[in-house]
């Protein structure tokens, strides 16, 4: 895999050439995600303001209207189709945070800690529902297709990812099934239906799919990296979560793989949850290190970011192309 690695560029990459370029459009998404996040419960605008305001990079939705962009879309469609992506994402996080136990998300208390789990699952529901309200809307079968199956992917994807926890013999290969399922498929969707209202032929369709395919599986790789690189402080959450919960992610993987009998005697006891103090993240982390496993994951993920990239080599050049690609490279430099 190495010889399809991409160098990260001398100047580190941010997401400003996205955001430049999607921010009018970003308006009146943000416009539309206020309005149908109200209810007349004021419990529900609440929790969903919670989280929708607090300070989420939004970049499922940028893809709908950077993807709109690339393609040369001028109509208003992806604004409702963006909202309902932020909405599924956001009703997924209310359900995770509950599922893990989550102390912090974005930096600041989980939802379910100020607001219990039972309102937030049900908010989480209200979210989703609302989502499904802006498909229809829409009018488009296939997008309403394309949107509830990445949904339901993603339902799958974290089932999946709940019942390969505290399973050491985890394997690569169903860790990349798994993170395929829960994070880049939204991903797909998002970018994939900016072709579909822009009524692009089939190529086009299957670039922004494989673009948001490819981008979803690089981020995810580097969340999964930051847990054991970087502190709560930086990453907005519990440094040492993944460990905590006997999540099987790929510097695990890696490092349990190559390390010798005390090493993997090591994995084995706190994978199953019996070595989980402070004392024994540190040695996590160290073992991590040791064995090169944050860097090759991050390698990984630079090769799904090329991968990326690629994919949307077959539209012309353009500011839209660019930022995009740039929005790639972002989401492997980056250290939260």
């Amino acid at each position: 895999m190495s010889a399809d690695i991409i160098p990260l560029p001398k100047a580190r990459p941010t997401l400003d050439p996205m955001l430049a370029l999607t921010a009018q459009d970003m308006n009146s998404v943000n416009a539309v995600i206020l309005d149908r996040m109200q209810s007349e419960i004021p419990l529900i605008p609440a929790l969903a303001g919670h989280l929708i305001s607090g300070g989420g990079k939004r970049l499922r939705p940028m893809l709908t209207l950077a993807g709109a962009e690339l393609v040369g879309y001028h109509g208003s469609r992806h604004h409702k189709l963006a909202a309902s992506v932020e909405f599924i994402h956001t009703a997924t996080l209310l359900h995770d945070d509950v599922v893990d136990g989550s102390d912090l998300r974005r930096g600041k208390a989980a939802a379910n800690i100020i607001f219990g789990n039972p309102a937030t699952v049900l908010v989480g529901d209200f979210l989703f529902s609302r989502a499904f309200e802006l498909m229809v809307e829409d009018g488009s079968l296939k997008v309403l297709k394309i949107l509830s199956g990445a949904s339901a992917i993603i339902a799958e994807g974290e089932v999946d990812q709940l019942t390969a926890q505290r399973q050491i013999e985890t394997s690569e290969e169903r860790y990349l099934n798994i993170i395929s399922a829960k994070t880049a498929a939204l991903f797909a969707a998002a970018s994939r239906i900016s072709a579909v209202v822009a009524e692009c032929d089939d190529a086009q369709e299957r670039a922004l799919d494989d673009y948001g395919r490819n981008l979803g599986v690089a981020f995810q790789l580097v969340d999964d990296a930051i847990d054991y690189d970087s502190d709560a402080a930086e990453m907005g959450k519990d440094q040492g979560d993944d460990f905590r919960e006997g999540k099987m992610t790929l510097p695990v993987i890696l490092a349990y793989s190559r390390g010798n009998a005390a090493d993997r005697k090591f994995w084995e006891a706190a994978i199953a949850g019996h070595r989980s103090s402070d004392d024994d993240l540190a040695e996590a982390i160290h073992l991590i290190a040791k064995y090169d496993a944050v860097e090759d994951t991050r390698q990984r993920a630079r090769h799904y970011a090329h991968r990326a990239i690629d994919a949307i080599s077959i539209f012309p050049d353009s500011k839209a192309r660019q930022a995009m690609a740039e929005a790639a490279q972002f989401a492997v430099a980056r250290g939260y």
